[in-house]
């Protein structure tokens, strides 16, 4: 019986170093030297990923944190109030960005800067605001919270920069496994389908492309392969058409509008689950039902001797 391999181990895998997790070996990347300057740059660099995946109209600046704190206590309607939540998050991250930013300058000035003093605190208790307010925040695919991402620069500010690499990595593998999830129950709703019988390779390459997305940081020169070949996977999965007879019924044009659907949906999904890092589990659960539904609808009146078993479900 071969021995388990335990979390955190490294090892060289493909040519490249690894770090294991849970089930998954994830490219590993050395993290820099504890400092406040690293800190502050990791902190930049986890807020601007933030905006980037969350709704419209939030990343206020921290300037203006006494306006929308203001307008968050004002209002009463509690969808508004949701809407105003998600700003003041974003104006208190921005503040405290802000003045982390300035401690750095002072210790670059050879000015001391102690984790008790005043300014820190300060920066700390805004992040952890911002964290609270975190579940008033929507995804900008939908109405799904991720408040895992929102809290990446509070933790980067709270702990050594050596344990925050460590737990993204197991935030990775746990993207990883959603990943792995999704696209086999995507394979094995449309296993048997006389409209879509060539989708499994293109799903199966998808999920290869997409892990590893997943595990690769922008700035790795692997990106310019990594990236290309994932939208390429993507877009011919999005793009496949389901085959119809010539004269196809109202149940067979059902079937294929309704198929082509959930392939883009799952398609989507994976992306934005890719992309954040994080894993999506409202929106993975949404979207398997509907996988079932299907399945229920349109193949198991059928018989289909070459049907997969449906994967562990998120449900």
């Amino acid at each position: 019986m071969s021995q388990a391999i335990n979390n955190g181990t490294i090892a060289e895998m493909n040519g490249y170093t690894c770090i294991f997790y849970d089930g998954y070996w994830i490219k590993y990347y050395q993290p820099p030297p504890e400092s406040l300057e690293a800190k502050k740059c990791l902190i930049e660099a986890l807020t601007r990923r933030l905006f980037n995946h969350v709704e419209h109209g939030i990343n206020i600046p921290g300037i203006r944190l006494s306006e929308a704190r203001t307008a968050y206590e004002r209002e009463t309607d509690p969808d508004r109030k949701r809407v105003n939540g998600a700003m003041l998050a974003g104006a208190l991250f921005n503040r405290a960005a802000a003045i982390f930013t300035k401690l750095v300058e002072l210790q670059a000035d050879g000015v001391q800067i102690e984790p008790d003093d005043a300014l820190m605190r300060e920066c700390g208790d805004y992040l952890l605001e911002a964290l609270e307010l975190g579940q008033m925040v929507r995804h900008r695919g939908g109405d799904e919270c991720i408040d895992e991402l929102w809290g990446e620069p509070f933790k980067a500010f709270s702990q050594p920069i050596a344990a925050f690499y460590e737990s993204r990595y197991i935030k990775i593998a746990q993207t990883m496994r959603d990943v792995d999830r999704i696209t086999m129950t995507l394979t094995a709703t449309f296993a048997g389908s006389t409209q879509m019988p060539n989708v499994k390779p293109l799903i199966l390459d998808f999920a290869e492309a997409a892990k590893r997305k997943c595990e690769i940081l922008r700035t790795d020169t692997a990106i310019f392969t990594v990236w290309p070949t994932f939208v390429v996977a993507r877009d011919r999965l999005q793009t496949i058409q389901p085959l119809l007879p010539v004269s196809p019924s109202l149940r067979e044009i059902h079937e294929a509008q309704e198929g082509n659907r959930i392939l883009k949906a799952g398609t989507a999904l994976v992306t934005n689950i890719v992309r954040a890092r994080v894993p999506m589990p409202k929106s993975a659960r949404d979207l398997l039902r509907q996988c079932d539904q299907f399945r229920r609808t349109f193949l198991d009146p059928y018989e289909c001797t070459d049907r997969q078993p449906a994967p562990p479900s998120l449900l």
